[in-house]
């Protein structure tokens, strides 16, 4: 599938995610089953498989809670630092300040939360794989870490592991903001080209 292509968006794809976004996936264990959104893919797989999600009721919701703390807040908040920080045409100050601040707000949640805590919901969980895939991104979103010394300590362990680093190639790789500028904005028009279609 060609992302940049607009594939995404051809009747194939649509007949597995009407939405046309990704992820979405198929299980053809289970009847070329459709599954789409990234949360209620991971609820899925974890639930398919037996793990990263307890199956004791107050377990599972914990994880749940802290899934979507990452689906209602994390993730559209970083989108739309995203968009007014990287992507619209228009420098809006108060608009790039008021995202950055509640993206600011909600580290600062989650520092609190990974103070007492090795991980979000007790064990390793869909809920950190979750939340880190954006976290992580702090840098594109123009999000300042420094001073949440819990929430780095679990961003390193979270980069450790090898399914982690795997996973943050999919599916292409972010750069670091740390490389040259012209490899920024070479990934910034092909993102931007992905949220036009």
């Amino acid at each position: 599938m060609n992302l940049l292509a607009g594939d995404q968006k051809q009747p194939a794809f649509l007949a597995i995610n009407p939405n046309g976004r990704i992820p979405a996936i198929v299980d053809r264990d289970e009847q070329d089953f459709a599954v789409f959104e990234s949360g209620a893919i991971m609820i899925y797989l974890a639930e398919k498989t037996g793990r990263l999600m307890p199956s004791d009721r107050r377990g599972r919701s914990l994880v749940l809670q802290w899934l979507m703390f990452q689906m209602g807040g994390i993730g559209p908040m970083m989108g739309q630092a995203n968009v007014f920080f990287r992507y619209f045409p228009e420098k809006i100050q108060p608009a790039i300040d008021r995202y950055q601040n509640e993206c600011r707000r909600l580290f600062e949640v989650l520092d609190g939360r990974l103070a007492d805590n090795e991980w979000l919901a007790g064990d390793y969980s869909i809920a950190d794989i979750a939340n880190w895939a954006w976290v992580r991104t702090h840098k594109w979103s123009g999000v300042p870490i420094d001073g949440l010394d819990a929430l780095q300590r679990w961003m390193a362990a979270m980069a450790a592991r090898p399914a982690c680093q795997r996973g943050i190639d999919v599916p292409f790789r972010l750069p670091d903001l740390t490389e040259s500028e012209d490899s920024a904005q070479e990934f910034a028009k092909g993102a931007q080209t992905l949220l036009q279609r």
